[in-house]
């Protein structure tokens, strides 16, 4: 290689340096430490070395014996730090309701007490082998499946074998569906609006058409924040929607349009159409004008017209839009957070509440997991679907 290739070749690195550093430190740093959190559970092993010895070669089934017993003792003594013992009490309780009344209970016995303790006299829990049971299987591994089976709403029972959790001990897939059918929802209102829109926009020029892209546009130039506050207004039960519809008549009572779902798709649509109209004006723009009126000189009806010709031709811009809007959707918080109710809250909310709220890191990293499998899953679809297309004569 010549010295000036070799010079080209160190320009576009230093162009495209940046940009790679910031994908980097931003996207792929972030998202292996998501992923991390979501499989490791390093806390037990290392706060119970000693319990973690003791139960290894306990059948699981058998009543608990003296050995890790005190083995559970003398590691709670060795616990220094309120943080690190908060951190193993969150873990054991995720896996068995009851640990966070037993261990401060049980800590607070071992430290007051100078030698070994009756830890069924403490508390008759320490009786039953599933209590046991859970501390075995959080001491055995740093390395888990059990936060993205709670995703899902599964676990492993006491012989490991994944089955389904109780009906009321989680929701997670019943939020997660909702977050799918809500997100097809607005994309498919997106789509209704969007279509149309970008049609009458490509139909017209000049002004005009400044005009209408400058409307879908304005959205995007305004914090998402700040247009979530405006339907909240808007939606009100003595809004502007509300009384307008009151005046003319056409209802007597105000319709419900906030803290419930219709509110919320409403919201969403208005945000996320503008990832809808632009990739299909994208589009429409490249067609010939002269397509519709040649079909409409050899006899075909405008609605045929544009169901075997215009249509076929955007399906593009309508796939590559509803894609967008539907992986943009999948994530929204703050939305169904102001304007919808307690039975409208997308899966966003729930990793919310794991990362700040209940301070459980793993589960967060399970949830924003799955979603980002569901999001690569269907961005695959998509390019299989348009590969097809392509090679198609």
């Amino acid at each position: 290689m010549n010295r000036s290739g070799l010079n080209r070749r160190l320009v576009s690195l230093m162009l495209v340096g940046p940009l790679f550093l910031f994908l980097v430190l931003f996207f792929a740093v972030p998202l292996v430490s998501m992923m991390k959190s979501a499989v490791s559970d390093p806390v037990a092993a290392e706060v119970l070395p000693a319990t973690a010895r003791a139960v290894s070669g306990w059948d699981r089934t058998s009543p608990p014996s003296d050995e890790m017993k005190a083995a559970l003792v003398a590691d709670l003594r060795q616990i220094g730090e309120d943080q690190l013992f908060g951190d193993l009490v969150r873990r054991l309780n995720s896996a068995k309701s009851g640990f966070r009344t037993l261990m401060p209970k049980t800590r607070a016995a071992a430290l007051e007490a100078g030698g070994n303790i009756d830890l069924v006299a403490l508390d008759r829990r320490w009786a039953d082998p599933s209590y046991w049971q859970a501390v075995t299987v959080a001491t055995s591994s740093t390395i888990t499946d059990r936060n993205l089976l709670a995703a899902v709403d599964l676990q492993r029972d006491a012989s490991n074998t994944i089955v389904a959790l109780p009906p009321d001990a989680s929701a997670n897939k019943a939020i997660m569906i909702r977050t799918f059918v809500m997100s097809l929802t607005v994309t498919l209102a997106c789509v209704l609006i969007g279509l149309p829109f970008a049609m009458i926009a490509t139909s017209v020029d000049g002004w005009k058409r400044q005009l209408l892209l400058g409307a879908v546009l304005l959205p995007l130039w305004t914090s998402l924040l700040v247009r979530t506050a405006a339907w909240f207004i808007l939606l009100q039960d003595r809004g502007p929607i509300n009384s307008m519809l009151t005046y003319l008549g056409i209802i007597s009572a105000p319709l419900p349009l906030i803290f419930n779902r219709t509110g919320v798709i409403i919201a969403m649509t208005h945000v996320l159409l503008p990832f809808m109209v632009l990739p299909i004006f994208s589009v429409l723009i490249g067609i010939p004008k002269n397509l519709m009126p040649a079909a409409a000189s050899l006899g075909a009806h405008p609605l045929r017209a544009f169901l075997s010709v215009l249509l076929p031709l955007s399906l593009r811009g309508v796939v590559s839009g509803a894609l967008l809007v539907f992986m943009s959707a999948l994530g929204y918080y703050i939305t169904p957070a102001l304007i919808g109710g307690a039975k409208d809250q997308m899966i966003s909310s729930v990793i919310a509440y794991y990362a700040t709220g209940a301070a459980n890191w793993g589960m967060a990293g399970a949830l924003g997991l799955v979603l980002l499998a569901a999001t690569m899953i269907l961005y695959a679809i998509y390019l299989r679907l348009s590969s097809d297309r392509e090679a198609r004569p």
